[in-house]
């Protein structure tokens, strides 16, 4: 079993950054592979990037690519995001999660936190 936090998200301007944060309790963190997701108001939940769970693989979605960076630090039991040059359209709920697969469906990972809100006003 595997609980997510996910935190650092707020208000931030456009052009500006922000880095989400994901603590994980439970067990064998570093075998899972990590995720983000965002959710758009009465949208379906979408991917924005995947981590390996050695971080030698990343993934991207081509929306984010080249202005968002995943990293995981096993140690710390942490996987971060870091975002640059946020717009306003990167407005979501962002979600954090794990999969003890290696390479999980888009659409069913095992577990998620309870998300974040990310607001990039204009």
């Amino acid at each position: 079993q595997v609980q997510l936090v996910e935190s650092g998200g707020g208000l931030v301007q456009a052009g500006g950054s922000l880095r989400l944060s994901c603590a994980a309790s439970g067990r064998a963190f570093s075998s899972y592979t990590m995720g983000w997701f965002r959710q758009p108001p009465g949208k379906e939940r979408e991917f924005v990037a995947a981590i390996s769970s050695s971080g030698g693989s990343k993934y991207y979605t081509g929306s984010v690519k080249g202005r968002v960076t995943i990293s995981r630090d096993n140690a710390k039991k942490t996987v971060y995001l870091q975002m640059a040059s946020l717009k306003p359209e990167d407005t979501d709920v962002y979600y954090c999660a794990a999969d003890g697969r290696p390479e999980p469906p888009l659409s069913v990972w095992e577990y998620w936190g309870q998300g974040t809100q990310v607001t990039v006003s204009s």
